[in-house]
């Protein structure tokens, strides 16, 4: 069950009763709050018995401290002061987060001896308790005993010497955690729930946010020549859809930038149908659209000054009578046309029109498309880092840095002529697929023959979107990747003062 935290900040909490947590650095310093919460010392006396030394993200619970008005304390280490990071600050609200359990009331004292904490770390310490909170279990009509006796809702207050700073910094918090959330949501749900057009509906909901929303429809794509993105939809009875998403907070006169995302809802591979293990996963094969989704909510939510547009191809990959085959050709919006060797290689044949529409009708700044697009990134980089492949290298730089400031983390793969020679077709402009040698290459090659000019990057989170290892602030099968990373990018390099 998803706990709803009620946070809110103070310069000082009355302990009573509840769960009270105090933050300490590695060494012999008090923690943040003693005084307050544990005048007898019970703390620093069970971390001595303990042999607790405070290391980064560990946690010290005692049960009924004596002398104390609290039901529980809890000690978070933090490592070493010199070695605190932002990310070390979203990790340990993660941490507290997960501290919680059945309690209904927290106090967190936040500031701790001779760290200056500030409103940023302080709101980043509060959205990492939002993202730790978020769980998907709708479809669970039994519960565990925990989700029983866990509140609904928790109040927190965090304690910290500047509250009014980290109240106004909170507020992107939130907006960022909703964004997150909502990505997550989306790659979360079941296929049967979550098709092309259930999506788009989720996609016109961000209207209530001030994004303006246009949604075109399968006639409108045929019209524009989407032959590419129709073609991976035709084995389907659930029809394509195109969501279009404007957010304008920027001005007027500036260029957008630009925002893609791969919305296959699910991925059967279609006639070069995947092995029949772990098919269940591709209900995530629109992790890209999800990020670019869940992006838009959070621009708007905290009205972002820049004008951004996002786009996502909503379609499904199935195997009927109508289905396309290997060794069709289509013909994509910039007339270009692509022979399908493998129908399983078809998200960048929805990326393909998607970019080019983008391109053509916005004439953006720059383009980034997200996509869980191929195995061989996996290969590659397993589930640390995704794929970054740039035709601009200031854009890949900017964003290899916010994935280091983010924790959401890129490797730059290379493109080349070499590349671009293997997806050379002998009936058509080029083919779907090079083979299984430099698969995420080949794919990103064929991608930035639709982006002209255009400063462009592709990433490739297929093993960073779904299914991606646990840590502080994500428990979620859908993970969410992509929606801090990029509005970290948009906050630090293109919003307008």
């Amino acid at each position: 069950m998803s706990v709803k935290f009620d946070i809110s900040f103070a310069k000082s909490a009355k302990i009573d009763g509840g769960l009270v947590i105090q933050l300490k650095l590695s060494g012999d310093g008090p923690a943040a709050g003693v005084a307050e919460a544990d005048p007898a010392g019970v703390g620093a006396r069970a971390a001595e018995i303990a042999k607790f030394s405070a290391k980064a993200m560990t946690t010290l619970d005692i049960i009924a401290p004596q002398g104390s008005a609290a039901d529980r304390l809890v000690v978070l280490g933090l490592g070493k002061a010199d070695a605190l990071t932002a990310q070390d600050w979203l990790k340990a609200g993660g941490v507290a987060a997960a501290s919680v359990k059945s309690m209904s009331k927290v106090v967190i004292f936040l500031d701790v001896p001779g760290v200056e904490v500030g409103g940023a770390r302080a709101a980043g310490f509060a959205l990492g308790m939002l993202l730790r909170a978020y769980s998907f279990d709708a479809y669970k009509t039994k519960k565990n005993d925990d989700d029983d006796k866990a509140p609904k809702t928790v109040k927190v207050t965090i304690v910290t010497g500047d509250p009014a700073a980290a109240k106004n910094a909170f507020g992107e918090s939130e907006a960022i955690a909703g964004g997150v959330n909502l990505a997550r949501e989306l790659v979360n749900l079941p296929p049967n729930a979550l098709g092309p057009l259930e999506f788009a509906d989720r996609a016109k909901e961000l209207e209530k946010l001030g994004v303006e929303v246009e949604i075109l429809t399968e006639k409108e794509m045929k019209k524009l020549g989407m032959g590419a993105l129709i073609g991976v939809a035709q084995g389907s009875v659930r029809p394509p859809r195109l969501a279009v998403m404007h957010w304008k907070g920027g001005k007027a006169k500036d260029a957008p930038v630009a925002f893609v995302g791969k919305g296959v809802v699910f991925d059967t591979g279609g006639i070069s149908i995947k092995p029949g293990a772990g098919m269940e996963d591709m209900k995530g094969d629109m992790g890209g659209a999800a990020a670019v989704t869940g992006l838009m909510h959070t621009l708007a939510a905290r009205k972002a000054r820049v004008n951004a547009v996002g786009i996502i191809g909503l379609v499904e990959n199935m195997p009927d009578g109508n289905a396309q085959r290997p060794g069709d050709i289509v013909t994509t919006m910039s007339g270009q046309t692509i022979e399908i060797i493998n129908t399983d290689a078809e998200g960048r044949l929805v990326l393909a029109d998607a970019l080019w529409y983008c391109k053509d009708r916005f004439k953006p700044r720059f383009m980034i498309n997200l996509a869980t697009l191929t195995g061989a990134i996996v290969v590659a980089l397993g589930n640390q880092h995704a794929g970054l492949f740039s035709n601009d290298d200031t854009l890949a730089g900017q964003l290899a840095s916010v994935g280091e400031v983010t924790g959401e983390k890129l490797w730059r793969m290379p493109l080349g002529k070499e590349y671009d020679k293997m997806i050379d077709s002998k009936f058509a402009d080029m083919k779907n697929t090079g083979g299984r040698n430099a698969g995420s290459i080949t794919a990103a090659q064929l991608l930035k023959r639709f982006v002209g000019e255009t400063a462009w990057a592709h990433l490739d989170i297929a093993g960073t979107a779904m299914n991606s290892p646990a840590n502080e602030i994500n428990q979620s099968w859908g993970s969410g990747y992509g929606v801090r990373l990029l509005d970290e990018l948009v906050r630090a390099h293109y919003e307008v003062g």
